[in-house]
């Protein structure tokens, strides 16, 4: 932009960052394991799938809920969680539990 252009700039038609760039913004919430949410009742009101920074050529699910009254996160690679959340996203908020089958993390 020229120094002109910058001076006639209307703050107020400039987008707010957040607006554009949500997922590069943390989610607020109290880290959690998957192991100390099992089976307990959790509402999913956001969640990002992103490349996992652990294992090269894998997906990580960033998942935001409530437990309780806790804003809480929780980040896994578990692929049977990602294409159940995947598939759920045109109903989140949504409340469901988090169980371990065998080796393998799903909601019921």
């Amino acid at each position: 932009m020229t120094l002109d252009e910058i001076q006639h700039l209307n703050k107020n038609d400039c987008p707010k960052f957040s607006v554009f760039a949500k997922n590069q913004i943390p989610m607020p919430g109290n880290k959690k394991h998957l192991d100390d949410i099992l089976n307990r009742e959790i509402t999913v009101v956001d969640f990002r799938i992103r490349k996992s920074n652990k294992r090269d050529g894998t997906e990580c699910l960033q998942m935001q809920f409530l437990l309780g009254d806790e804003v809480c996160v929780a980040f896994t690679g578990s692929s049977v969680l990602i294409n159940q959340i995947q598939d759920a996203k045109d109903n989140i908020p949504f409340s469901g539990t988090v169980v371990k089958i065998d080796r393998y993390y799903s909601f019921s």
